[in-house]
Order: C-alpha cells, then sequence, then structure tokens
C-alpha cells in the first residue's frame, strides 16, 4: 500500500480509475432500478412498496460500509502513518452520511404503509441515526482540524473514527438482540429470505452504488488533494 503513498503516483491511478468505477456503476445502477420498477412483480404482501429494497438496501449497506472504509483509514493512519490515509477518511465520510440519510429517509418512508408509522425507536432504526450523528461530527471534526492535517484529518479524528466503529456491529445485530418491528436478517451465508422473482434486480443496485460510491470517494480524494496543493503554495507565497 506504500506504494501508493506518493500523491502524484496515487492521482495517476485515480484518475482513469474514477471513470471505469463511476460509468459502469451507473449502467448497473440504472438497469438495476428500471427491472426493480417495471420487471418485478409486486409482492403479495407489501404490494408495490417492497421496491423501496432496490435503494433502501443499497443505502445502508454503503452507509455501515463507508464507516468501515474510515476505521480502516484511521487504522492505516494511526498505526502505519500511511499519508493518504488521513485524506481517504475524510473523502469517504460525506458520501457515507449521504447514504445513511438516504437508508433512514426510505426506511421511514417504506414503514409508514407497512407497520402503520414513520419512525419507531427500536434498535436498528435507533443505531442507523446514530451511525448518521457519527458521520456528522466526524466531518465537523475533520473541517476543524483539515489545514493543521494538510487536507487529511487529525489523530483525534482518526481515534473517533475508530471508536465510532463499534456502532457497525451493533446495527447489524440489533434486528436478532432486540425485539424489532424491523425484519430480521433477509440476506444471510445461509441464503435469502426473499424470493428470486423479486432479489434479482437488488445485485444490479447494489454493484452499481458500491461503484459510484468509490467513484465519489477518489473524487473527493483528488479535489482534497488539489485544495491542500493549492494552500501549501500560497502559504509559500505569503511567506515570501
Amino acid at each position: 500500500m506504500h506504494r501508493f503513498a506518493n500523491p502524484a503516483r496515487f492521482l495517476k491511478i485515480a484518475r482513469p480509475l474514477t471513470g471505469w468505477l463511476f460509468w459502469p456503476g451507473l449502467l448497473l445502477l440504472t438497469a438495476g432500478a428500471l427491472c426493480g420498477l417495471f420487471v418485478t412483480p409486486p409482492d403479495y404482501l407489501q404490494g408495490e412498496t417492497v421496491r423501496i429494497l432496490y435503494i433502501h438496501v443499497p443505502a445502508a449497506w454503503l452507509g455501515m460500509g463507508g464507516w468501515s472504509g474510515i476505521a480502516i483509514a484511521a487504522v492505516m493512519q494511526l498505526v502505519w502513518r500511511h499519508p493518504l490515509a488521513a485524506v481517504a477518511g475524510r473523502a469517504i465520510a460525506a458520501p457515507g452520511a449521504l447514504f445513511t440519510a438516504i437508508c433512514l429517509i426510505t426506511g421511514s418512508i417504506w414503514g409508514r404503509p407497512t407497520w402503520g408509522t414513520w419512525w419507531e425507536w427500536d434498535g436498528r432504526m435507533t443505531s442507523m441515526l446514530v451511525l448518521l450523528f457519527l458521520y456528522l461530527g466526524y466531518m465537523a471534526l475533520a473541517n476543524a482540524s483539515a489545514r493543521q492535517a494538510q487536507g487529511g484529518v487529525s489523530p483525534v479524528t482518526a481515534i473517533f473514527g475508530l471508536v465510532g466503529a463499534v456502532n457497525i456491529p451493533i446495527i447489524n445485530r440489533s434486528v436478532v438482540w432486540w425485539n424489532s418491528l424491523h425484519q430480521g436478517p433477509s440476506i444471510t451465508m445461509r441464503g435469502s429470505s426473499i424470493d428470486m422473482t423479486l432479489l434479482w434486480p437488488l445485485g444490479f443496485t447494489l454493484a452499481g452504488f458500491t461503484l459510484l460510491f468509490a467513484a465519489i470517494v477518489l473524487m473527493r480524494m483528488r479535489t482534497i488533494l488539489a485544495q491542500a496543493k493549492v494552500e501549501a503554495r500560497m502559504q509559500r507565497m505569503a511567506r515570501g
């Protein structure tokens, strides 16, 4: 990994890789969304509302996956002092928060006709809301420390990202540990409780959103590095 520590070497790879991730991701997302809307049948219990599945599940996956990425970046920053790890953590935070918010919004929209309520303080929904607040706190700390960390995040922010990862297994196991309105795990290593006639477009939207997420992170990393370069140049000019 340290051979990518040089920003110039990283940018040389990141520029073409961004497009290679973005356009296939957009294509997969579009195909999955169209199939989910117009090809799959309504659910025999939930009717047309089940189609929220194709947005809600990828959003939940990326909300949790984003924070897992922040935690990995924090370990690389604190233990191995990887110079781009702090930049990666900061770049992940905003799209991670966005997908967490999408998960909460689509979950509420789905819950209204299914459960009869927009919100319930059960384990899954509450822990996802906590994750959104963690993202907002991380972004506030990252923005406050960005100048001192040369575009990345401070060690204190990295520690916050690492500690916040405790919430990820809580989200994952919340429907098992506590009695909840939210349904239990639908897709596990042993199979899926979702009928295949409804399930197959989810693979397209899940892959599409994941590729788009990666492309957004690369674009943000490139932007952060460019901003840091401009700020460093301005500081040198100011010193004469």
